[in-house]
């Protein structure tokens, strides 16, 4: 019993970066834009959820002054956004305005990303003197949280609150999601604009602002989740080729997933729990 609980924890865990890239490209693609770039968005966001940290704290230490852990988890959560938007406005500026091939752009971003992170990567590593990793203090704001009382329920406890922020963020973020996308009327316009946009534009719509939205929201999304790899999995470190695959794995569950961010949060621990079975 004690295994299948550990292995189910273990899964939600390993779900959370495959859920926020799932999350994202569904939203990309309910603006009628298939982004293969997730992988390479999500190792921007994976460098930049690092790196914006990790340069905070070498200056709080040189100034004399402790590291704060919550100003270092945002730091991460905005750096790793803004990275993986930036890599989702070039494909959105070729794709939507230059009319670029989609799968010709997203694979490239796909490339561009990846050498991007392993770079910058390897490039803190060899400045650090080995490889950059940050401090305790800093990586505490991303350990499992105890919450008192609801941790301690036998059995349930362990199911459902005793993991990260991020598992819980991701979690809001897809049923929020989800409620977007079909009760509001801006969703029901994204999703009118990517089944036909033709008639979303006589209707009134302004597709063109609508596919922005959503691409650079989507790949901030995306971005987001490869910090997960960078914060998370790896605990602070720098891992060569931390991603590996995850982004890909990531556009498959979106077609597992049926387009749904709700059916995507099961989808993600079915898969993160796939991923990890070996270990048990």
């Amino acid at each position: 019993m004690n295994t299948l609980l550990n292995l189910a924890a273990a899964a939600v865990l390993a779900g959370t970066p495959l859920l926020l890239g799932t999350l994202g490209e569904i939203l990309t693609e309910k603006s009628g834009n298939i982004n293969l770039g997730v992988e390479g968005m999500m190792f921007m966001g994976a460098i930049a959820g690092l790196s914006v940290p990790y340069f905070y704290e070498q200056l709080a230490l040189e100034a004399g002054v402790s590291p704060s852990g919550a100003a270092g988890a945002l730091m991460a959560l905005a750096a790793s956004f803004a990275a993986g938007a930036l890599g989702a406005l070039i494909y959105g500026f070729l794709t939507i305005t230059l009319h670029a091939d989609q799968n010709v752009t997203g694979l490239t971003l796909t490339i561009f990303g990846t050498g991007l992170g392993n770079f910058f990567g390897e490039y803190l590593g060899y400045q650090a003197g080995g490889y950059a990793a940050l401090g305790e203090e800093l990586k505490s704001a991303f350990h499992n949280l105890s919450i008192p009382g609801l941790s301690q329920i036998p059995v349930l406890g362990k199911l459902l609150f005793q993991y990260n922020w991020m598992v819980y963020f991701a979690v809001i973020l897809a049923l929020a999601m989800n409620h977007f996308l079909r009760r509001t009327r801006p969703g029901l316009n994204l999703r009118a604009v990517g089944e036909d946009p033709a008639a979303a534009d006589a209707a009134g719509i302004d597709t063109t602002r609508y596919q922005y939205t959503a691409v650079i929201i989507g790949g901030g999304i995306c971005g987001i989740g490869g910090m997960y790899m960078s914060m998370v999995t790896t605990s602070g470190v720098w891992v060569h080729n931390c991603v590996s695959g995850y982004g890909w794995l990531s556009v498959a569950l979106v077609i597992f997933s049926v387009w749904s961010p709700a059916r995507a949060l099961l989808a993600a621990v079915i898969f993160g729990g796939l991923t990890v079975l070996r270990l048990y």
